[in-house]
């Protein structure tokens, strides 16, 4: 329990430092993009180790299938690595499709709006492309239960 708690607060440290830093100093967009850079590259790189560490964790006692059952069934045994990498690719590739959905719907919706407002006649051609844009995320929806289903 005490290493599940100190890799939370390494999690937690990773996104407060940078900004602390960043805000003592001059604020410059170079700066900005650097101190982002690092702020990214230690909370992804503490969160492999940390999903390294607490999803390897072994086989348990409670764990008794043998391998030869496991590569018979197909599936994982539900405390192991691959089950744990798999929750959390689960939810980066659900997570980034609606990131990047939102992003495309952003910037397809207010261009539709400005061609809607200057030619009405332009309602269903702007509304396919933002129907387009937001089909990401349901794609990375898609991807998400298939990889569960793998689980």
């Amino acid at each position: 329990m005490i290493g599940k708690g100190l890799v939370m607060c390494a999690l937690v440290l990773s996104i407060v430092i940078p900004f602390f830093i960043f805000n003592r100093g001059e604020k410059t967009k170079k700066r900005y993009k650097k101190y982002l850079a690092m702020n990214v590259s230690l909370f992804f790189g503490i969160l492999l180790m940390s999903s390294l560490v607490l999803f390897g964790t072994g086989v348990s006692a409670a764990e008794t299938e043998t391998v030869e059952t496991v590569i018979e069934a197909g599936t994982a045994p539900t405390g192991s690595l691959a089950a744990g990498m798999g929750y959390l690719a689960a939810a980066l590739v659900t997570g980034m499709s609606c990131i990047g959905g939102g992003i495309a719907v952003s910037s397809s919706a207010s261009a539709a709006l400005g061609a809607i407002s200057e030619n009405p006649n332009l309602l269903g051609k702007s509304l396919i492309f933002v129907g387009l844009a937001e089909g990401v995320c349901l794609y990375g929806l898609i991807i998400s239960f298939m990889i569960l289903g793998k689980i």
